[in-house]
């Protein structure tokens, strides 16, 4: 995997956590469990590792490092309650 490639999966990563968050704001738990399968499956290219970047590759992949962890506390502020709503599925 190229740094390009590694930049590009981050910004695919981070722009369908941004459609999560979007579903989950909305209600449309369908389309977030899409989007879900969608990011698991562009996320597993890191299982076989990923080149160290450096300079403004590293600082931008830093940058769609946090969006993605924004998107995900907004998600888990939605689904959160309503998982914990629902007997057995409450999140430790």
């Amino acid at each position: 995997m190229t740094s390009s490639e590694v930049l590009s999966m981050y910004e695919n990563i981070a722009g369908l956590t941004n459609q999560m968050a979007t579903a989950a704001r909305m209600g449309d738990f369908n389309s977030l469990d899409k989007l879900e399968d969608q990011c698991a499956t562009e996320a597993r290219a890191t299982s076989t590792g990923v080149p160290a970047l450096s300079g403004a590759q590293r600082l931008r992949k830093i940058d769609l490092l946090k969006q993605i962890l924004a998107n995900d506390r907004e998600i888990r502020d939605v689904t959160d309650p309503w998982m914990n709503s629902l007997p057995g599925m409450a999140r430790q």
